[in-house]
């Protein structure tokens, strides 16, 4: 007997496997829809290169080791790519939990009962025990596709998660570089107010030892005085937007709010070099969001055969093999053997328009998940031109502000002198001052633009993660 039972369960799942290596996968192949791409990024110079900056780590686009190490601090310990994370990996939980669905599902099973009766005629009683054991197997045979579709969908789900989990990392990195140019342009700025003060506080002091001579009067040092109040009112503004920005930090490092150590910025530190984009199509593969997007659009579109499967029969296979035993003594070492073989075919028939329903349901979702694609593509080569023309405008804004500097520099020396020489109001010194107190500030914010302008084009060329 057990010679019979295998060889009968041997021929079912030859069969049943005969059936499903011929099967069809009903519901359409995925194919990447046309986007229309420019031949080259605009505000870009000279011949596009092939090589971009996203093609190179943060760590040789970012050269500054405190800023290197304030990254590396965020990629260790930042709560929302913990987040991430997770979330990746119950997404290719789901995707495997997709996968069990194509295979057998065994279980063991066992039971056992006992039943008496009595009869008052003869006073005795009677007892019947039986049990019974084994493994029971149950098989939906994916002759159609569904199970196939289903874990396409879930893997496509799970690629686009990890693709979240890219973006959060790339954007984490561009964050931490971004609010670390901010921090330094504000200290630069805050170097700026401070060296203005010492320089007001000089002019202060000169008029009024001119006040006490008598060769000054009390209009130019009230006017001196007040110049020297605004300066001094900036400072504690800027103090308050740096520790705004390094709370900032610390919160992308997982780390109670604190002071951060870096390094002053000057005028005249040297910027990064020039920065490659590279070619726009390859920036489809490149961006995490595109790629999501993208992912998002296979899954939807696998949803679809999911939906289209259903109007066509369900073929599953049930099976029991095991033993019977009549004694629970010897409930496991009975000499009895029973097993069954089962296919079973289910057809819908009326549904009263609900599967119909269903799957015009997974083809709207296509069309939203393809628009959404096609945004993100879009929006990606629109960030990336917006990220060039502020480089190369801020470039020329910065040496305009540059020449505005050392022209007003110039200015605030010869009002003095000509001032002490008699050809000159107190005014042009305090006109002067608050000139170029102004253009200083401002061209310290150009410079700090620069820099968090070449971080966001990090951001938005897809960082320099590239998938295997």
């Amino acid at each position: 007997m057990p010679t019979r039972i295998a060889r009968s369960a041997l021929f079912a799942a030859a069969a049943s496997s005969a059936l499903l290596l011929t099967g069809c996968t009903v519901g359409p192949d995925y194919v990447r829809p046309q986007l229309p791409a420019p031949p080259q990024y605009r505000f870009v110079d000279g011949t596009t290169q092939a090589q971009s900056l996203a093609d190179f780590p943060w760590f040789q686009v970012f050269e500054d080791p405190t800023l290197q190490g304030l990254i590396r601090d965020a990629i260790a310990n930042n709560l929302d790519l913990r987040a991430a994370v997770a979330r990746v990996e119950e997404a290719r939980a789901r995707a495997g939990i997709a996968k069990s669905y194509l295979y057998p599902e065994v279980n063991g099973t066992a039971a056992y009962g006992a039943r008496g009766a009595s009869t008052t005629v003869e006073d005795n009683d009677t007892t019947r025990q039986s049990g019974v054991y084994g493994f029971h197997l149950s098989w939906e045979i994916d002759l159609f596709g569904r199970l196939r579709r289903g874990q396409e969908s879930a893997l496509a789900l799970a690629l686009a998660t990890e693709q979240g989990r890219r973006g959060v990392l790339v954007t984490l990195v561009g964050d931490v570089a971004s609010n670390y140019f901010m921090m330094r342009e504000l200290d630069l700025q805050l170097g700026i107010a401070r060296e203005t003060l010492r320089l007001n506080d000089e002019t202060v002091a000169y008029f009024q030892n001119r006040l006490n001579g008598g060769v000054a009067n009390r209009l130019e040092l009230d006017r001196i005085q007040a110049n020297r109040a605004r300066t001094a009112a900036t400072i504690p503004e800027i103090e308050t937007q740096i520790a705004v920005m390094e709370n900032a930090i610390s919160l992308l490092l997982a780390r109670p709010p604190g002071p951060i150590i870096r390094e002053r910025l000057t005028l005249a530190e040297r910027l990064p070099p020039p920065i490659p984009p590279g070619l726009p199509t390859s920036l489809l593969e490149r961006r995490p969001d595109v790629v999501a997007a993208e992912q998002v659009l296979v899954a939807a579109n696998a949803d679809i055969g999911v939906a289209k499967s259903l109007f066509y029969p369900t073929i599953s296979l049930t099976g029991f093999l095991g033993g019977i035993s009549g004694d629970l003594t010897t409930f496991l070492g009975g000499t009895g053997g029973v097993w069954s073989l089962s296919p079973g075919l289910f057809q819908p028939i009326f549904q009263a328009g609900r599967i119909r329903r269903n799957l015009e349901v997974a083809q709207a979702r296509f069309d939203a998940a393809l628009a959404q694609y096609q945004k993100a593509a879009l929006n990606s080569y629109r960030e990336v031109a917006n990220s060039l023309v502020k480089i190369q405008k801020l470039a020329e804004q910065r040496g305009a502000r540059e020449i505005g500097v050392a022209v007003l520099q110039d200015a605030s020396e010869l009002s003095r002198e000509r001032y002490d020489s008699g050809l000159a109001s107190y005014i042009e010194i305090l006109t002067a001052d608050q000139d170029l107190f102004e253009q200083q500030l401002l061209l310290a914010q150009t410079r700090g633009a620069e820099l968090r302008a070449r971080a966001e084009l990090y951001r938005t060329l897809g960082g320099g993660w590239q998938p295997q």
